[in-house]
């Protein structure tokens, strides 16, 4: 019982779950508005369905509407959240402080030891 207690408070657990909860509200924002845009393609040049196209007996019809579902929606993901978190984080992202001193490379080393060694003997 103890392990399913650690594993059920895990943190990364928690998170997940989280994130499926906000992903799942997150996609019917998505849905609805890619209702809309539809909806606004239909009034500018017909009603983007093309369910009942069926060329040669084969239904590709419905492939097309999702396909162009798809794409609006990955359209609204990028330019809606992708491109405005990555702007936001770059913005309050902190720089990496410029190191002070560079470590010496492995020929310095050697020419040091070589220039000791030559020191020593003489």
């Amino acid at each position: 019982m103890k392990g399913f207690k650690e594993f059920l408070l895990r943190g990364n657990l928690v998170e997940l779950a989280v994130a499926f909860v906000i992903g799942g509200a997150f996609a019917t924002v998505v849905t609805a508005f890619t209702t809309m845009f539809m909806d606004i393609l239909g009034k500018l040049g017909g009603t983007p369905d093309f369910s009942g196209w069926n060329p040669g007996g084969i239904s590709v019809g419905a492939f097309l509407t999702a396909l162009v579902a798809f794409v609006i929606m990955a359209g609204i993901v990028y330019f809606g959240v992708v491109l405005p978190y990555n702007k936001a984080k770059a913005l309050f992202e902190k720089k990496p402080a410029e190191e002070e001193a560079t470590a010496p490379t492995a020929e310095e080393l050697l020419t040091d030891i070589r220039d000791a060694l030559v020191a020593r003997n003489n």
